[in-house]
C-alpha cells in the first residue's frame, strides 16, 4: 500500500541542494508527487510530497537527517495520507496588490475561511513602489458545491476596496 511523507527543508541558499535532496528521493525509490522551491531572504526553502512503500518512506526518514546535516538543512517530515477529494464546483483565480499593511492577507483569508472555500495555493510578495512598500498577492481557489461565485466576487470586491487594494476574482482557465 503506497505511503505518502511530506519533507520541507531549510537552510542557506546555494547551487545543487535540489539535486542532492532529489537524488536521496530517488535512491529511496520514492516518487515525488509534487513540490514547492522558494528563496527568502537568503534561506532555501524546499516542501515536498513523496509517494513510496513502507520500506522506502522509511528510509528517507531514516537518512534525510544526515543529508540536511551535511547540507545544513533544518529538516522535517511528516507522515501524511492522500487528500480526500471535496466536490468543487469551481477554480478561481484570486489576484490583487496594493500598500503593504498588516492585517491584508488575514483579512482576505478569513472572508475566504467563512465560506469554506480552499486555497490551493498562495505566493505573495512585496516590492517598492511609488515611494512605499506595496504587495501582490495571488491565490488559486476551489469553490465547494453550493458557494455562489458572484456574492464571494462581490464581498471579495468590497473588501479589496476597504483595504486599498486593486484586482480580480475571475475562473480559472
Amino acid at each position: 500500500m503506497p505511503q505518502q511523507l511530506v519533507v520541507t527543508a531549510i537552510g542557506p541558499d546555494r547551487t545543487g541542494i535540489v539535486s542532492k535532496l532529489a537524488r536521496l528521493v530517488t535512491e529511496c525509490n520514492c516518487n515525488i508527487i509534487d513540490s514547492r522551491m522558494a528563496i527568502f531572504g537568503s534561506e532555501f526553502t524546499f516542501i515536498m510530497l513523496l509517494a513510496g512503500d513502507l520500506a522506502a518512506i522509511s528510509r528517507i526518514e531514516h537518512l534525510l537527517p544526515a543529508l540536511g546535516l551535511e547540507l545544513d538543512l533544518t529538516t522535517m517530515t511528516k507522515r501524511t495520507t492522500g487528500r480526500p477529494r471535496t466536490q468543487v464546483v469551481a477554480h478561481y483565480v484570486l489576484d490583487y496588490s496594493g500598500p503593504d499593511r498588516v492585517g491584508t492577507l488575514g483579512a482576505i483569508t478569513g472572508l475566504l475561511a467563512s465560506h469554506n472555500i480552499y486555497i490551493g495555493s498562495l505566493q505573495s510578495e512585496t516590492f517598492t513602489g511609488q515611494d512605499k512598500i506595496m504587495m501582490h498577492t495571488q491565490m488559486t481557489l476551489e469553490l465547494p458545491e453550493g458557494v455562489n461565485a458572484s456574492i464571494i466576487a462581490t464581498e471579495l470586491t468590497g473588501l479589496m476596496q476597504q483595504l486599498g487594494l486593486s484586482g480580480h476574482f475571475q475562473a480559472q482557465q
